[in-house]
Order: C-alpha cells, then structure tokens, then sequence
C-alpha cells in the first residue's frame, strides 16, 4: 500500500496510508494526541513507580519517544516493549520531524535508536528506560501479567475492525497485572462492548484535539 507522510494540524508529521486514507496519528495533531492520551491520560497515573509498557503498534516511534522525554518528570523507571507487525521504512523514519517540533534536539540520538536497534534484544536507552522492539502480530501476543500501562495505538476500527475485538482485548487483558491501565484514541460504542467483554472496566474520557472522546479501561 502506498504511504505518504504528511503534516498534520499542529505541525508534526504522520504517516498517511492512501488506500484506507488512514493516518498513523491524528490529522489534527500527531504530538498533541500522543500527549494526551499516552502521557497524560496513562503515564501521568504511574508517578514515583517502575512502569512496563506494553505499546500496540510502535509505527513512527512517537508514543515511545515522547515517553523518554516525558518520564523524569514522573520519577519514573521505564521498561518498553513495542509491537509492531509492519515496521516504517529507515527512510520515512528519518522524514519524521518530532525532534525539531519537541525541541529535543539533544535526543536526537534516542529516536534514531528506536529505529535502528535490534529487534527482540532489549536496548538501554538510559540508565532507566529500556526499550525492546517485537516484531509480532497482535493475535499472537501471549504475555501474561507483565505490563503495568498500555498504549493501544492499532489502526482504526473503520479498516482494522479485527485489532479492536474481544479476543484481542482479552489477550490485552490477560497482559496486564491487576490494577493495570489501558488507554487509547478511540471511543466507539462496539469497541467499549468488547473491552468489557474481556473483563475491563471502562471509563471515558476527554479525546485529544479533534476528538470529543477517548477510553480508557482498568483491569482490576
């Protein structure tokens, strides 16, 4: 399938995929929802914690990237997994502009690493973080009781409605340890039955610009 990048609202880059006509990240501003809903809405609630991050869909390395920016703010140690079936090319990688438009120049190194590390083989991104790369399909994911927090940042329900089912929330589920956190973009009455139908507790709250509402649900 053919992908473009493109720039969205608030002036960070995406990826635009043409036969779906679906974006890596929001139209209205890639930074602003991974803010929102990864960091404020999920790592804000780990303050002063070890937290493991299970990440559903690594794509552009924006999600874990900001999170490296985002965790000394929490006093935080961070171990994180990215899964990603599909990974971008070195090339739209290195088109990405989230280090001028986060201003973190001096991190440049750490989002070329999140690109160019091995996958399967744990990476010391600092002393704290430690990221690890699989390149797996979601159906297959089969970790139990490891993860504190997950961004469940799969491609919409509208071209990927199988990444959004019972069973695959179920297996997020079964991932998470109890009191543990799940949080994504999305906010649609089927994807809220099928998260309660593998166990979740919903709540719903305010989406990222552009969008009025977004879930997150507690395994408890």
């Amino acid at each position: 399938m053919k992908r473009n990048i493109i720039q969205t609202r608030d002036g960070s880059t995406t990826i635009h995929i043409e036969e779906w006509d679906e974006c890596y990240h929001s139209r209205f501003g890639a930074i602003q929802e991974a803010q929102h809903v990864f960091i404020n809405k999920g790592l804000s609630l780990f303050e002063n914690k070890s937290v493991s991050i299970l990440e559903i869909g690594f794509g552009t390395g924006l999600n874990a990237f900001i999170t490296f920016l985002e965790y000394p703010k929490f006093n935080q140690k961070i171990n994180y997994v990215g899964v990603e079936a599909y990974p971008i090319l070195p090339e739209e990688a290195a088109k990405m502009n989230y280090v001028s438009e986060l201003n973190a120049e001096k991190e440049r190194p750490i989002f070329d690493d999140l690109h160019q590390c091995q996958w399967e083989e744990p990476t010391h991104l600092s002393e704290d973080f430690v990221f690890t790369k699989r390149k797996q399909f979601f159906s297959d994911i089969d970790d139990f009781e490891k993860f504190d927090l997950i961004y469940f940042d799969a491609f919409g329900y509208d071209v990927q409605p199988e990444l959004w089912s019972a069973e695959i929330f179920k297996k997020m589920f079964n991932a998470l340890k109890s009191n543990g956190v799940l949080v994504t973009y999305a906010a649609r009455g089927i994807i809220k039955r099928n998260m309660i139908a593998a166990g979740f507790i919903v709540e719903k709250h305010q989406g990222a610009p552009g969008k009025r509402e977004m879930f997150r649900a507690k395994k408890g």
